[in-house]
């Protein structure tokens, strides 16, 4: 979709495009939509004294006439400019978007307080994006109903400057959030870990600085951690290192690290079967990272940005890593490995140490679909939250409040870090018991970033939905990129 700002004298009637207007529920017809019945000669009055229409949140009405064609789009009562903008614009994108129009005509002026149009407007398209996204490049037919089917949208508002501004914002963003999704969709056949290189690879266009460890370097720095996970596939793994060098008068970094296991089978401790088919999307946290890095590349954020990603493929063969086996990772810490399958903490126990050692950050957030038990604790709405730093978890707790990548913060305690203390190595990778596994595996992680202010967001839960909602449909939620990209603009060193 492309999105335009346009005035009210500017507006095309036609009977060919569809016209939308937002009603707050405390609101009364206004003047324009006075004019437009007048255009149909249509009372809008006995048009919602006739229906149930109340102006709810996300209520909608479809009217066809002869001359033109409208929608009322309720508002709710004092619609503020947040999340839930935005997920009016997703319930707007799914009522009109199998419609038959092309071109869309959104009404703000008049319609929403000016107070705060501009932020509703902005939040509602970047909605309508969101909602928009589909991935079906291997479908052979294009007759899927969720193809996109809308071509332009203009708003209709007297602050039009501003807004094309910032319009153009949400189109990065959306951009990156698109990047993360198709990542994330990708089959494992095709995005391997070198295919991930490639895709990562394109970012150098925006600005991005990549370098990449192949397994040569990664032995040769003593990353025997994540190397010993790749071990049993015939794909190679590689570290990739993505640096944006917004601030060149600067040395203070932020890194960002993500978890990329393009398959996981669970390696000689495996899956059960239904538990594997869902596992081409274990390389969420690098999509995430490799999203959060285009935008924040697009939006040239003035500040140094490392983004870190361990790519690796988890599966058995004669010569896999075995369940007792004792690495030493690239920190000198030896870790005996109990069970194959908690294999993301092994690559983020190098990722981590790498990044830490070399870019000496002032903050470290890593991002991993790293625990089942985290969805078992927080289900499908939030992400669960560890960290050793106050500062940095009340930072990401509240851009997770106002972006709608919801977060939790999770306890740390060195009671639960106990259980990962090897009797023949230093650190084991699993605990005693499964109770509180999720907090377990952040203790474990808490070893490789020293004191460095470290965050590490279990994403598990929250990558891939198996059901559509307001902003997405059923797949690759995009969950993250908004987080990351807001967060690298608004933290303060």
């Amino acid at each position: 979709m492309e999105f335009s700002v346009t005035t009210l004298e500017e507006v095309n009637w036609n009977n060919e495009e569809l016209f939308i207007f937002p009603i707050d529920s405390n609101s009364k017809p206004s003047s324009i939509l006075r004019t437009f019945q007048n255009k149909n000669d249509i009372k809008i009055k006995d048009v919602l004294k006739n229906s149930k229409f109340k102006s709810n949140f996300g209520q909608t009405i479809l009217i066809r006439t002869a001359n033109l064609s409208f929608l009322l789009l309720g508002t709710g009562k004092n619609i503020k400019p947040n999340f839930d903008s935005e997920k009016l614009g997703g319930i707007l994108y799914s009522s009109i978007s199998n419609s038959g129009f092309k071109n869309i005509t959104i009404f703000g002026t008049e319609i929403l307080p000016s107070s705060k149009q501009e932020k509703v407007l902005l939040k509602l398209s970047m909605g309508m994006e969101m909602r928009s996204y589909s991935f079906l490049k291997y479908k052979t037919k294009s007759n899927n109903s969720e193809q996109l089917n809308i071509k332009s949208v203009k708003i209709v508002t007297k602050k039009g400057t501003n807004l094309k501004n910032h319009l153009k914002i949400n189109k990065e963003l959306f951009s990156g959030i698109s990047m993360a999704r198709d990542l994330i969709s990708e089959p494992a056949n095709i995005l391997t870990p070198e295919r991930f290189i490639e895709q990562i690879n394109e970012l150098t266009k925006f600005g991005i600085e990549i370098d990449v460890l192949d397994e040569e370097k990664m032995n040769s720095l003593g990353m025997n951690a994540l190397l010993g996970v790749g071990k049993g596939s015939k794909q190679k793994s590689y570290l990739a290192v993505m640096k944006w060098n917004g601030n060149v008068k600067s040395r203070k970094k932020i890194a960002i690290v993500g978890k990329g296991v393009c398959f996981d089978s669970g390696g000689l401790s495996l899956k059960p079967s239904k538990s594997m088919e869902d596992m081409k999307w274990d390389m969420g946290g690098a999509g995430i990272v490799a999203g959060a890095m285009k935008v924040i590349a697009l939006q040239k954020i003035k500040k140094n940005i490392v983004g870190v990603v361990g790519l690796v493929e988890n599966m058995p063969d004669a010569n896999a890593q075995r369940p007792g086996d004792i690495v030493k990772s690239m920190s000198g810490k030896t870790i005996e490995v109990l069970n194959t399958d908690a294999e993301g903490r092994l690559v983020l126990a190098d990722a981590l140490y790498y990044t830490n050692k070399i870019f000496e950050p002032e903050v470290i957030i890593d991002l991993a679909t790293l625990t089942g038990a985290i969805i078992t604790a927080l289900g499908n709405e939030r992400a669960g939250l560890f960290s050793n730093n106050e500062k940095l978890s009340n930072t990401i707790h509240e851009i997770g409040e106002i972006t709608g990548d919801l977060v939790w913060r999770m306890p740390l305690d060195k009671n639960y870090g106990k259980q990962m203390i090897s009797t023949i190595a230093d650190l084991r990778n699993i605990g005693l018991s499964s109770a509180a596994g999720s907090i377990q595996a952040a203790c474990f992680l808490e070893h490789f970033v020293g004191k460095t202010p470290w965050a590490h967001i279990d994403v598990a839960g929250v990558v891939w939905s198996n059901k559509q909602n307001d902003l997405f449909p059923a797949g690759a939620t995009g969950w993250g990129v908004k987080l990351l990209s807001e967060f690298t603009k608004k933290y303060q060193f």
